[in-house]
């Protein structure tokens, strides 16, 4: 395995998430090692965001407050059809469930974590998700 540490410079973040400790804890996890991570609380404003910003990698929480991770995954992958573009995608849940899991993947997300969130194990899933972006 590759112990190379990760390196997170210059990759564009979208954090949504409507608990502020895990959108404050996520961003500082990945500013301090050179990402640009803006947050949202809601799927209609990650929308908003997503329009000027086009992130490489959307983390999102499956519950929101406003419509479900899976109802914005989608609308993020009707914008990248008219953008030309891929947005990978993260989701995070309190399900644990495998039929969680299924429901996230056949949404289109590349990872599904459950929370509480191993920081470990984000920052290596954003990375391989970032090496995926780098080829798209």
């Amino acid at each position: 395995m590759d112990n190379k540490p990760l390196s997170f410079k210059g990759l564009r973040l979208l954090v949504v998430d409507d608990d502020p400790d895990t959108r404050k804890l996520i961003s500082i996890l990945f500013e301090l090692d050179g990402a640009e991570v803006l947050t949202a609380t809601s799927a209609s404003e990650a929308l908003e965001i997503i329009l000027c910003f086009q992130p490489d990698v959307l983390i999102c929480d499956i519950c929101l407050p406003d419509e479900d991770g899976y109802s914005l995954l989608r609308k993020v992958k009707r914008l990248d059809i008219e953008q030309g573009r891929i947005t990978r995608a993260i989701a995070l849940s309190a399900y644990v469930m495998d039929e969680d899991r299924q429901y996230a993947y056949l949404a289109g997300y590349q990872k599904y974590l459950h929370k509480p969130i191993n920081l470990d194990e984000l920052a290596k899933a954003v990375n391989d998700l970032a090496q995926l972006q780098q080829y798209a």
